[in-house]
């Protein structure tokens, strides 16, 4: 394992106007028990509500905190995070998403696991409408098996894992390679993903974005690892965009996704190479 203190960790934080959330989350970084090194906001179109946010809490936030925004033409997930990436000047990469809530050893534990030659994957405990609305106004998230979340939901923590245990997940993530690939609550190192260009930003519209990104990690000869019973993260339940069948092999995403996994793709065209300013601005380049 790496010195947790002796390595840069940049958070990428995605988000889209909802300033209320994304300064629940600030709030939660800014009293993490590991700081990271700085925290980066991907801002996928946001309005000026947005903006105004990240410049009134920058003031006194305790790491630097910037934001990267780009114009809303549509659902562009993957190049928000690819531009926050190119932008990050750490070593280490945690992306995460502005609809969340963390633990409190959240970048600790993300931390305690890195290793060169793994990826990690972590999940999301997902609120019911009441408990988002509790949080939202300032209340104190729950980490524990009595919390008020979707337990059935497919894309969801399951109750077994809502609280942590570093034993156990430190057990976990040797005994278990997977878990479902979100880039809600995932981590990499920074030159492993500039080895495969980012996210591939043909992909636009909701999913699949994530899953194909971790395709190409995989086959350029990494692992992936589950997060257990550490790094824990809510969700704040909100109406989805998602597509009834996320699977659906008809739609354009997921048929690149398969062109990846099929033909054991490492490489993207479109990726983070499209953002040549920014990698220069921070001496990275792929």
């Amino acid at each position: 394992m790496n010195d947790p203190l002796a390595l840069r960790v940049s958070v990428v934080l995605l988000t889209y106007n909802w300033a209320t959330a994304l300064e629940r989350m600030l709030e939660g970084l800014a009293r993490q028990t590991q700081l990271p090194y700085e925290v980066i906001i991907a801002d996928d179109g946001s309005g000026p509500d947005t903006a105004a946010l990240v410049e009134r809490m920058a003031k006194d936030f305790p790491v630097p905190l910037r934001h990267v925004w780009q114009e809303d033409h549509g659902f562009r997930a993957a190049r928000a995070r690819n531009r926050g990436i190119a932008a990050s000047r750490g070593d280490y990469v945690i992306l995460l998403d502005g609809d969340m809530l963390v633990h409190p050893h959240f970048v600790a534990d993300h931390l305690m696991l890195a290793e060169r030659g793994y990826f990690l994957q972590g999940g999301r405990l997902k609120a019911t409408p009441e408990e988002s609305q509790r949080l939202l106004a300032g209340g104190k998230p729950v980490f524990a098996p009595w919390c008020p979340a979707h337990f059935d939901e497919f894309d969801g923590t399951k109750r077994l894992y809502a609280f942590r245990a570093p034993w156990l997940a430190r057990w976990k993530a040797r005994s278990r390679n997977g878990g479902r690939v979100m880039s809600c609550n995932m981590s990499f190192w920074r030159d492993d993903v500039l080895r495969v260009n980012g996210f591939d930003e043909r992909m636009e519209g909701y999913g699949a974005e994530d899953r194909e990104l971790a395709a190409r990690l995989e086959n350029s000869g990494l692992r992936r690892r589950a997060l257990k019973w550490c790094a824990l993260a809510v969700h704040l339940w909100h109406n989805s965009r998602s597509p009834p069948d996320v699977d659906d092999m008809d739609l354009p995403n997921n048929r690149l996704f398969l062109a990846t996994r099929t033909e054991g793709i490492t490489w993207c065209e479109r990726g983070i190479n499209q953002h040549v300013d920014l990698l220069e601005a921070t001496g990275g380049a792929p």
